[in-house]
C-alpha cells in the first residue's frame, strides 16, 4: 500500500487537474452515470455517509451538500490536502482521515448508513478485510456502494475503464499489475467477479444490484466492447 500511497502523493496535482470532478453529485467512475442518472444512493439527508478512497473528496462533499455528515478516508497525504482546500473552497465540512480503507477502528460498530468508493478497490489487495470492516461499522440493512474497473477489461486493450495495464491478460491471472489512471503510475490488483461476490457474502452482505452501465462516452474506436465498470450495492445482514 505503501507503493501505491507514494504514486498517487505524487500524482495527485496532475490527476486533479486533469479530472475536474464535480462537486454537487457522487461519480462513480471515468465516462460513467453519475448517480444523478443511476440513483443508487438514496436520500442522504441526516445520514452518516462514509467514502473510502475520497481522493480529493468532490464525493464527500457532494454528501455533504445533500445533507449528510460525510467522512472521507484515503491512503494519499497529497489527495487530502488537496480535499482539505476544496472543502474549505466549497465551504463545507467534510471529516478527513489518513490511512488504510481498512482502518476504521475510530469509528463505533454499527454507526454508519452508507458507505461509497468509486474506482479505489482496485488499490486493495485483501479486499475481504476491507468488507469485514465495513460490515462493522455499518448499520444492519445499511448499503455498501462500490465501483471498479470490470474484471473483463482488462481482456481488451482500450476497454474504455480509463485504467490501462499491461495489455491483455488471462482473467484468471491475479498477479498485481501497473496501471495508469488519470496520468498516475501505480501498482493495482485484479479482483474477479466470483472473488467479489464470495467475499461479500462471507462477510455476511446480500447483494441486492449489479451494474455494468455503458460508459457516457464511448472509447476510440466508438463502441464499448466491455463493460468499462463494475457497480455492486450490496447491504449488510446481520452482526
Amino acid at each position: 500500500m505503501s507503493e501505491i500511497a507514494a504514486a498517487w502523493d505524487r500524482g495527485a496535482a496532475s490527476y486533479q487537474a486533469a479530472a475536474a470532478l464535480p462537486t454537487d453529485v457522487a461519480h462513480y467512475g471515468p465516462g460513467l452515470p453519475t448517480e444523478a442518472d443511476l440513483r443508487l444512493l438514496g436520500d442522504l439527508k441526516g445520514k452518516r455517509v462514509l467514502e473510502l478512497g475520497c481522493g480529493g473528496a468532490q464525493t464527500s462533499i457532494a454528501f455533504a451538500k445533500h445533507g449528510a455528515t460525510a467522512i472521507g478516508v484515503d491512503f494519499s497525504a497529497a489527495q487530502l490536502e488537496y480535499a482539505r482546500a476544496l472543502c474549505e473552497a466549497e465551504e463545507v465540512r467534510v471529516e478527513l482521515r489518513h490511512g488504510d480503507m481498512a482502518d476504521l477502528a475510530f469509528l463505533r460498530a454499527d454507526t454508519i448508513d452508507l458507505v461509497f468508493s468509486a474506482f479505489a478497490f482496485g488499490y486493495v489487495e485483501d479486499l475481504n478485510r476491507v468488507f469485514r470492516q465495513v460490515h462493522r461499522v455499518l448499520k444492519v440493512g445499511s448499503p455498501l456502494v462500490f465501483s471498479l474497473p470490470h474484471p473483463a477489461a482488462r481482456l481488451v486493450a482500450g476497454a474504455g475503464s480509463g485504467v490501462v495495464g499491461p495489455g491483455p491478460r488471462s482473467y484468471f491471472d491475479t498477479r498485481p499489475y501497473e496501471s495508469t489512471f488519470g496520468g498516475v503510475r501505480s501498482p493495482a490488483y485484479h479482483h474477479t467477479f466470483a472473488d467479489l461476490y464470495m467475499g461479500l457474502h462471507r462477510s455476511s452482505y446480500r447483494v441486492d444490484l449489479v451494474l455494468e452501465p455503458e460508459p457516457v462516452v464511448a472509447g476510440a474506436g466508438g463502441v464499448a466492447l466491455v463493460p468499462p465498470a463494475l457497480i455492486i450495492r450490496a447491504r449488510k445482514e446481520g452482526n
